[in-house]
């Protein structure tokens, strides 16, 4: 039974994982979130589990745009220019404070914390959709869309605030066409997991023990998870190629209200072990 516990916990939070990293309801706090209600069953090491299914979700990336992939390394490199520098924000960001953050966002009150970044994801969402169907011009992508979208990618470093809900948000109130914008916050999302991936290899590296508390159960779990993050993670993306040219967002905000509100209930009433 242990076997198939790990397997269908897998399936749920790989698909997940697909869904919320590209729809703008933000992944890392659906997976703290499923994590605090399904108990861990990876050897203990939720982090090894989630740091794949993040690789899971690249793929689909790299297969939509792999045309925009390659053209980022043709003449003039001014959007390969503007991703590195979009990337900056949060990897300063991430190094000095991700294991503070991870403190916070793990303790004992992570779940009032994650109703309010839920909360401000929602914000954002309704800020996007009230300008994108109130402005009348629109630019080409430039710097003056790239810098806010990076710093706004640092903020969504806190689970529960959405990386693609806040860079596209960032990119339509700075004026730049929203089909733009959301294929940029794309190719922003494959340096960010790259780099979170190997800052936290370098804490598995030092603890190897970690992953092979995996066992045979948890690994074929992880296996499972990254072929669901990425068969889930494909069709998200291409649903979000879709919603953004209508810019209605007010559903994904009014999902996340609710996520908010169980959130607190669920710390209220304190029954998540009962849930197990």
């Amino acid at each position: 039974m242990e076997f198939w516990n790990v397997i269908w916990k897998s399936v749920v939070l790989g698909t997940v994982q697909g869904l919320t990293e590209f729809l703008p309801v933000s992944s890392s706090g659906h997976l703290l979130f499923l994590h605090k209600l399904l108990g861990e069953d990876f050897g203990g090491n939720a982090l090894f589990f989630d740091i794949m299914l993040h690789f899971g979700t690249l793929i689909p990336v790299l297969i939509v745009f792999r045309k925009d992939i390659i053209a980022l390394f043709r003449k003039p490199f001014k959007t390969l220019l503007m991703l590195i520098v979009a990337t900056i924000p949060a990897g300063i960001i991430g190094l000095l404070f991700n294991d503070k953050i991870d403190g916070v966002m793990n303790g004992e009150n992570a779940l009032l914390y994650l109703s309010l970044c839920f909360l401000v994801t929602a914000s954002f969402l309704l800020v996007c959709e009230f300008v994108a169907k109130k402005r009348k011009k629109v630019r080409m992508l430039g710097w003056r869309s790239a810098v806010p979208m990076g710093l706004m990618q640092a903020a969504a470093l806190f689970p529960g605030i959405s990386r693609s809900g806040s860079t596209i948000t960032a990119g339509v109130v700075s004026g730049a066409r929203a089909e733009d914008v959301t294929k940029f916050s794309f190719l922003m999302s494959i340096p960010v997991i790259l780099g979170s991936a190997l800052v936290s290899l370098k804490d598995i590296i030092g603890s190897p023990e970690s992953v092979t508390a995996l066992g045979a159960s948890g690994a074929v779990g992880v296996v499972v998870g990254v072929v669901c993050a990425a068969v889930s993670g494909f069709f998200a993306v291409k649903i979000m190629l879709k919603v953004i040219r209508k810019a209605n967002y007010k559903w994904f905000a009014a999902y996340l209200l609710v996520l908010s509100l169980t959130c607190i209930w669920l710390d209220v009433l304190q029954i998540l072990p009962l849930l197990r």
